[in-house]
């Protein structure tokens, strides 16, 4: 009896967010954070965090039945701190809850983690022509850097919070 593979990550379709606007009004997480050096997280640490981080929403039956629809974002409010926010369906015990509101727009973009800065100032010019700009900008990687390997793509979602 052959056994199918289990993918890690879920096929990524990026026609679901490129270009979107999304409204979230009190939309949940949960919160964690990794130390970075200038913005470069160390990647074993990455990896150890959203796996504590999945598992506690996974024993509290709080992940959304569509993988897909989970999202895994990532922020730098400064340069030795990466904020990661796993999107959740109920609050999370042992875990840091808190949600995120305002008005997004996300744009897909396929690189390498280096390319990030050159992503948001396409992402700025994007906005410009909309006449609108962002407060802060959070982004979700479509695949692990294995996932990302064997796809052949490195997609990632840029999200801009819309300035107020």
């Amino acid at each position: 009896m052959q056994v199918e593979k289990q993918e890690c990550c879920p096929k990524f379709h990026p026609e679901k967010w490129n270009k979107k606007t999304f409204h979230w009004d009190r939309k949940k997480f949960i919160k964690g954070s990794v130390p970075t050096f200038f913005h470069i997280p160390l990647p074993p640490m990455i990896g150890k965090r959203i796996t504590n981080m999945m598992n506690l929403a996974e024993d509290s039956k709080s992940l959304s039945d569509n993988r897909e629809d989970i999202l895994v974002l990532f922020t730098d409010p400064h340069a030795f701190m990466s904020e990661i926010y796993i999107s959740v369906t109920n609050e999370v015990p042992n875990a840091i809850n808190t949600t995120l509101s305002g008005n997004y727009i996300s744009r897909v973009f396929d690189g390498s983690y280096n390319e990030i800065p050159k992503f948001i100032k396409q992402m700025d010019g994007y906005l410009q022509k909309r006449k609108e700009e962002a407060e802060r900008y959070y982004v979700h990687y479509a695949y692990c850097p294995k996932c990302a390997k064997e796809a052949g793509h490195n997609f990632m979602v840029l999200f801009a919070q819309l300035e107020k």
